[in-house]
């Protein structure tokens, strides 16, 4: 295929099954390229590739006609990918070797190894590409691989777990028996979501916090996934329970460039003042990463109510800007 380009190919095909039929001068625009260039790769989709590719008159443009086609529908054989299924697989490839590196080496490796062999049927070098696509993680904390395989083992085996888990709250060691119902990544770490058994609700465990854990011959309670939305997406964040309150809050115009993109909860509303300042409102349920995402973005937010997250917002600065005093050169 030394002068037909197999992203061509695909997307000739790909254009016809979108429109039902295109013109010559739609593929040149299309394209880019030559009516030359064009004319050989149909010629080549129809010698070589056994594409019913035709000539319409009444369509004034080129079909394929499945109809003669033995087996029905015509499809290009083996996998072809154009440049936009390239960069996708390249950006699952480093999504994966970024979850946690060396937490599931050992299962990952084999599916590297046939996502760059996929790669390869739609591109002459794949390792050059893969530098062309960087992902950057941050702050992950450490899970144990071996408790990551026994969790994950449970979970699809619908098996229930037995932890030990290190209460950081409290600061406390507790034992639980859980029936594990989904496996979260958030913010770069690993939360498990669970029916616990000891409290008789739903709750969510650190996966790092997790300090030993056995899976147990009974079968797990199985909770339905609108019993599982209602309960974890109602409030802010990782933590779940029904949103009890409504923050308001007031962004500068200058720090709303980037808040009024960002979505922090799928019931947000928002506007933007006549001064260019933003209003975002939001359910939660627990302020504690309400209040440190606040933090994040001080002194360029307000919060107009209620008054005990403005209160808590308040405190915590205060604290802030008592231990981080300049230390006097004197």
């Amino acid at each position: 295929m030394s002068k037909v380009s197999v992203e061509r190919i695909t997307k000739i095909v790909r254009l016809i099954r979108k429109r039902g039929s295109v013109s010559m001068a739609f593929l040149i625009d299309e394209l880019e390229v030559s009516e030359a260039s064009v004319k050989r790769d149909l010629e080549f989709l129809r010698d070589r590739m056994g594409c019913p590719l035709e000539w319409d008159r009444s369509k004034r443009g080129y079909v394929i006609r499945d109809e003669v086609t033995e087996g029905g529908r015509f499809e290009l054989p083996g996998v072809w990918f154009d440049s936009s299924e390239v960069f996708a697989l390249l950006t699952m490839l480093h999504l994966v070797e970024g979850v946690q590196p060396g937490l599931l080496e050992d299962h990952i490796a084999p599916l590297k190894s046939r996502l760059r062999g996929m790669l390869a049927e739609g591109t002459k070098s794949v390792r050059p590409l893969e530098r062309k696509l960087r992902l950057v993680h941050f702050a992950p904390r450490k899970v144990e691989p071996k408790h990551f395989q026994v969790i994950a083992g449970a979970l699809l085996e619908g098996r229930r777990l037995e932890l030990t888990y290190w209460n950081r709250e409290r600061r406390e060691q507790t034992q639980r028996t859980i029936s594990p119902q989904k496996l979260v990544y958030y913010r770069e770490n690993w939360i498990l979501d669970a029916w616990c058994h000891l409290r008789q609700g739903l709750r969510s465990f650190a996966l790092e916090a997790i300090e030993r854990a056995r899976v147990l011959d009974q079968h797990s309670v199985e909770i339905s996934q609108q019993e599982l939305d209602e309960h974890f997406r109602a409030g802010y964040g990782i933590f779940a329970g029904p949103a009890k309150h409504r923050a308001r809050l007031k962004f500068t115009a200058a720090r709303a460039q980037w808040v009024s993109k960002e979505t922090w909860h799928h019931d947000q509303t928002s506007s933007v003042e006549p001064d260019g300042s933003y209003i975002l409102e939001i359910p939660y349920s627990n302020d504690h990463e309400l209040v440190m995402d606040l933090l994040r973005h001080s002194p360029e937010v307000e919060v107009l109510a209620p008054a005990e997250l403005r209160q808590k917002l308040h405190a915590a600065l205060c604290e802030a800007a008592s231990i981080n005093r300049p230390v006097s050169s004197q």
